[in-house]
Order: structure tokens, then C-alpha cells, then sequence
């Protein structure tokens, strides 16, 4: 079949406005298909975990994200055997500027200091910059991301009104860090938020979860299991759960994701099918004419089920690639959307989805023409030529 491929490149092209939109609207739907699989791969599947990651759990509330827990709960996690660090992740919240314009959104947590590099030894930041932090009640660090899209440098003064906890807090930026594993939000000192509020405020001694490090990738089942169960009879039970796991509990809000994204992939391949079916059905009824001159030349009927075939496997394909490139550009935006949601952080178009895509392509291509092009190559010399379309 080698030797007609050049026949089979002009042959695919033939009616340019058609092959145009042919390949248009499959490189548009395998876009869609290939983005599709790409979140399906992020958030199921994820990709590797850092060694920092497989060993870092979260506490939080087995009742929901938004009950508290007593501060006092740290001390006990921190006595379990296995458990290297823990610290208290406490959502402040507020607004920055306008609180209307969702661009001033990004991500807030009172923390402790002294302890955030631990739990976190990817956040890399100067030396002085992490004195500072850990030593000035009102200093506070920032992600790259966040820095660059505010303008920030090192010494500013920022602002942030609170909503769930009535104080407002100017903070001091102590340093800006860079993650590895795109850990963007703005901390602060837990101490600095606690004393601002009320003596008698119960938001004083709540968390809303804890951050607790493993000894070693062994421990980490042993320390979730102990930590559920030491809080089992207590008024606010806890769920300690790895931390890709309570990522993907706030995709758990949107119902079975799994189900309905294969349901889509589903539509969208039967779709790209039907329209391909199409497009290769009517070229082949123009063509007929032409069957029975390429077999009164000499072309068998599988070589002329060869070059049909092909020509829709060509279309296809090119749209598949054009498809896939589209996707990746999208990945990239998604990945770099300052309020993405961080399961999609690792969003990428990997060599195992790219290949899929293109199979997916070649499959359409030439399942769309089986039967058009089987058709054709069995109608004899006579019928073609006496064909008058």
C-alpha cells in the first residue's frame, strides 16, 4: 500500500472545502476527547506523588469541611507513634481589595511557621526570608504565582479583611517561595490571627483541619487508622485521609465524575463517527464512476479498498493531530489559571493519551469507511461505469 500513498494524499484532498470541514470538525471533537481523558487521567490517577506528598495526611472533620475542630486535637495527633509532625491548616478566608472581583481570590491559611517547612520541604524560599517568617508575628509568604499576579515584592504591606473570622490583619511579606508541586496560597502566622480575635471568641481554639506527616510511607495507613479511631467517641469524629484524597473530595461534589465523563468520551466518539461515515459515504458516491476506471486499469478491489480506506484514515488522522494539539494548548491554560482547582495542576496531554487520541482517530477513519469503501470495491466494472450518480 506504500506506493499509493502518494495517489491516496492528493485523492483525500480532492474536495478541499469538504476535507476541510471534515477535518475541522474531528480535530474540534477529539480536542474535547483528548481534554477529556487528560482530566480523567489528573484526577483519578494523578500521577506520581513526591516522596513529601506520600507521606503527608490531612485531619479534618468526618461531619464535613466546614465543622471545626478543637485546636486541642493537634497535640493528641502529634502523640500518635508513626506521626513525625503535625501542624494546625486553618482557611482564613476574607478578600483582598474588592472581595467582588474574583480575580483578588487566592488561597489564605494561618499556619505555623516553624513547622511549614517541615511538613512541606518543597516550598523553596531564602534562608533570611524563612527567619523572617518564623520570627515576625505579622509576616506572611506568598507563592511565586500569587506574587507576580499582585506585583508583590519582598517588604510590602497586604491587607485582608476576614468574613468567616471578623478581624482584619495587615500583614508584612516576609518571602515569596516556589513549589514544586504547585502549592499555591498565601500563609500567615496562626499565633497572629489568634490574638487579634476576641479573648472570649470561641474562633480562638478551633482548626477547620491539621496537617500531619508520616515517619515513613509504612506508617502513613497505620497513623490514618490510629488517628480516626482516637477521635472515634469524640463530639466532632474525624477523617484523616491522604492527601490526593481530599483533593479529589471537592470533585466528589459534582456527583460520579467517572461515569460522566465517560459517558461524554462516549457521545463525542459516536458523534465524530457519524459525521466521518458521512463525509466518506458521499465521496465515495462521487467516486463511483472512477472505481470502475481504476479496476478497467488494473487495480484489484482491495487496493481500491486500500486507497479509500486510507484517504478517510488520512483525514482523520491529520484532524486527530490538529485535535491533539489543541488540547495541549488548553491543558497549559488550565494548568496555569490561578484559581484551578490543584487535581488539574498535574493536567497534561502524557504519551500514553497523545497515542490513544491518534488510535481513536485511525479507528474512526477506518471504521467510517468500511463499509462505504467495501461497497465500492465489490461493485463490478459495468455498474461503475454505467453509475450516473
Amino acid at each position: 500500500m506504500l506506493r499509493y500513498l502518494p495517489l491516496i494524499l492528493k485523492s483525500s484532498m480532492r474536495n478541499r472545502r469538504r476535507s476541510v470541514l471534515t477535518v475541522a470538525s474531528i480535530a474540534v471533537s477529539l480536542c474535547l476527547l483528548t481534554v477529556l481523558m487528560a482530566m480523567y487521567h489528573a484526577l483519578f490517577y494523578g500521577g506520581e506523588q513526591t516522596p513529601a506528598q506520600a507521606l503527608r495526611l490531612i485531619t479534618h472533620s468526618r461531619v464535613g469541611l466546614a465543622t471545626a475542630m478543637p485546636y486541642s486535637f493537634l497535640g493528641k495527633i502529634r502523640q500518635v507513634p508513626g506521626v513525625k509532625d503535625a501542624m494546625l491548616w486553618q482557611w482564613f478566608g476574607g478578600s483582598y481589595k474588592d472581595a467582588r472581583d474574583q480575580k483578588n481570590f487566592f488561597a489564605r491559611f494561618a499556619v505555623e511557621p516553624d513547622r511549614l517547612f517541615n511538613i512541606y520541604p518543597e516550598l523553596e524560599m531564602p534562608a533570611d526570608q524563612k527567619a523572617t517568617f518564623e520570627h515576625l508575628r505579622t509576616a506572611s509568604i506568598a507563592s511565586d504565582t500569587i506574587a507576580n499576579k499582585f506585583g508583590w515584592k519582598v517588604g510590602d504591606k497586604i491587607t485582608i479583611v476576614g468574613d468567616i473570622f471578623p478581624v482584619t490583619l495587615e500583614f508584612t511579606l516576609a518571602g515569596i517561595y516556589h513549589s514544586s508541586t504547585s502549592v499555591e496560597a498565601f500563609f500567615f502566622n496562626k499565633d497572629y490571627m489568634r490574638e487579634s480575635l476576641p479573648v472570649t471568641s470561641p474562633m480562638r481554639d478551633i482548626a477547620s483541619s491539621f496537617e500531619v506527616q508520616a515517619e515513613t510511607a509504612a506508617d502513613v495507613p497505620r497513623v490514618q487508622k490510629a488517628i480516626d479511631q482516637m477521635f472515634d467517641n469524640s463530639p466532632q469524629p474525624t477523617k484523616t485521609e491522604s492527601e490526593r484524597a481530599f483533593q479529589l473530595s471537592f470533585v466528589a461534589f459534582l456527583g460520579n465524575l467517572k461515569l460522566f465523563l465517560m459517558a461524554i468520551c462516549g457521545a463525542v466518539t459516536f458523534t465524530i463517527l457519524l459525521v466521518s461515515a458521512n463525509t466518506i459515504s458521499m465521496s465515495v458516491r462521487e467516486r463511483v464512476r472512477e472505481v470502475g476506471v481504476l479496476k478497467t486499469l488494473g487495480f484489484t478491489p482491495s487496493a481500491i479498498l486500500g486507497l479509500l480506506m486510507g484517504e478517510s484514515a488520512v483525514i482523520a488522522l491529520i484532524g486527530g493531530i490538529l485535535g491533539m494539539c489543541g488540547a495541549a494548548l488548553l491543558c497549559s491554560a488550565v494548568r496555569h489559571a490561578p484559581t484551578g482547582m490543584i487535581a488539574l495542576r498535574t493536567l497534561v496531554i502524557s504519551p500514553t493519551i497523545a497515542l490513544m487520541t491518534v488510535l481513536i482517530a485511525l479507528t474512526i477513519g477506518i471504521v467510517s469507511s468500511l463499509v462505504p469503501a467495501t461497497s465500492a470495491s465489490r461493485t463490478s466494472i459495468l455498474d461503475s461505469l454505467r453509475y450516473s450518480g
